[in-house]
């Protein structure tokens, strides 16, 4: 498969077999669509101002399941400003909402000498093994992407994510756009409970960036959290060649699916 989208007009996309979700093989797998939004966001920006500012937060809400059917964004501002903006973007299919994401772009500038973080360094490529996903996960998506992992314990894990297909055929897509494609796979990285016996969908992501990513691999040290009244969290925080790059949270919704 070329790529995980087919663009059909300036607002209406097709997803291929690659975009199979984990949970229904007849849904869209949520990680390439919110790449998908981003780039969207990105392209908008592009046309409006020349890519001025850089996105620098996106969250997204997902009202519910998407069939692997053409889907269509929209995207408008909300904020204007020269230094800084806030911009909607809806996807929808068969005319309704299926997610919305608001998205903080923000000027740039050199802050080189004040860079660092105290958050934890990531163990590198070649110190974590390769995974596969699909093992655990069915769908297409899941099978998209290469996977270095190691379990730290029940709940936490370190990987390294490489997608193996672009975002969108015969499309340049920027490398955070990319980044956003494959941070939903978060969620599944790890497993407190099987998935054959708990559902644990999320229904919203969050991703703080700290720049743009840069090389092929991303890091993530995912923590996986269950509260005692249906609730759980999953935590991340990102990591590109150079150290970590942002976080991630995604709210979940924990059914069991029998007793």
């Amino acid at each position: 498969m070329p790529a995980y989208f087919e663009r059909i007009d300036a607002s209406s996309f097709q997803p291929t077999r690659a975009v199979e979700g984990a949970w229904s093989t007849e849904e869209q797998h949520i990680a390439p669509v919110l790449g998908l939004i981003a780039h969207a966001v990105e392209r908008d920006h592009r046309e409006r101002r020349g890519g001025a500012l850089q996105l620098g937060r996106i969250s997204y809400d997902i009202l519910g399941t998407i069939p692997l059917e053409q889907v269509h964004l929209a995207v408008r501002v909300l904020r204007p400003g020269r230094t800084i903006e806030l911009v909607e973007a809806v996807l929808s299919h068969d005319a309704r909402p299926a997610v919305i994401a608001r998205a903080w772009m923000m000027q740039t500038a050199d802050t080189g000498a004040l860079a660092g973080s105290a958050l934890p360094a990531m163990p590198g490529l070649d110190e974590l093994e390769p995974w596969a996903m699909g093992d655990h996960w069915q769908g297409g998506a899941v099978r998209s992407v290469d996977f270095r992992r190691r379990q730290q314990q029940p709940g936490h894990v370190r990987a390294w994510l490489r997608p193996q297909l672009p975002l969108l055929e015969g499309e340049s897509v920027s490398m955070t756009a990319r980044l956003l494609g494959m941070v939903d796979f978060a969620n599944g990285l790890t497993l407190r409970m099987s998935p054959a016996e708990v559902a644990f969908p999320n229904v919203d992501l969050t991703c703080h960036l700290l720049g743009v990513p840069e090389g092929e691999w991303i890091g993530f040290d995912t923590t996986v959290s269950v509260g005692s009244t249906g609730l759980g969290l999953t935590d991340t925080v990102l990591h590109d060649e150079h150290g970590p790059i942002g976080t991630v949270q995604q709210i979940l919704t924990v059914r069991p699916l029998r007793t």
